[in-house]
């Protein structure tokens, strides 16, 4: 376990010091959430109703301009097969990268999330679900994207690629996370959607780092 916290401190550290692309993230974030009131006009109510499924579109969004340096530096640098020949399994590798990519990406939209909703005048009750709901959707982006993020890895036009690799399989954690949001401002209970998002993030944990592994053995052959 202790090469696993090395590599995600290692790759936190690198996150760190190439920290305007994490700021590129969240002010992405910010702008495009910001832009709805000026398309769909600044009148209250409607912003509120719209402010859930505005808030999950654009965090996915957001977390696609950082999928691209999960594994694409390590590929370039030959790091990679380094990584591919180690002792330590490559699925625990693929995991360890994408747990350092949730903490310097998911979890800044995790806590920027709540001043937007402010912003789109979301309805009180409903911040706790939102921070609830986004902790397990944004994991759970995290994870897709980087099985995207390895299948296309050395590919030409991986960005597109990547882009219909990912958004795809991530359109039920926009249901359920905005429906889990829209139930609590309703007075309903949310707890059937942040038990589905709960399921799909297990799903996930046990999937997408064997998928990677795979798919990064693959690339560096």
């Amino acid at each position: 376990m202790s090469g696993f916290f090395a590599l995600v401190g290692r790759d936190i550290r690198i996150a760190l010091r190439q920290f305007s692309d994490t700021m590129m993230v969240i002010v992405f974030f910010v702008i495009a959430a910001a832009l709805f009131p000026f398309g769909v006009g600044p009148e209250p109510n409607l912003l509120a109703r719209m402010a859930p499924g505005i808030l999950w579109v654009t965090a996915l969004l957001a977390a696609m301009l950082s999928f691209d340096r999960l594994f694409q530096n390590d590929y370039d640098d030959g790091t990679l097969e380094l990584l591919v020949i180690a002792p330590q399994p490559l699925w625990m590798t693929a995991l360890a990268k994408i747990i350092a990519h949730w903490l310097t990406t998911g979890l800044p939209l995790l806590v920027a999330s709540p001043v937007i909703g402010i912003m789109l005048n979301l309805e009180p009750r409903g911040f706790g679900v939102l921070i609830a709901a986004m902790a397990l959707g944004t994991a759970i982006i995290s994870l897709v994207g980087a099985l995207g993020a390895a299948l296309s890895l050395g590919s030409r036009r991986s960005g597109v690629l990547l882009s219909l690799l990912v958004l795809p399989l991530v359109i039920p954690v926009l249901i359920f996370g905005a429906g889990a949001v829209d139930a609590a401002i309703g007075g309903f209970p949310a707890t059937q959607q942040l038990l589905v998002l709960g399921g799909l993030l297990l799903g996930c944990i046990v999937v997408c780092p064997w998928g990677c592994a795979v798919a990064l053995r693959l690339a560096a052959d």
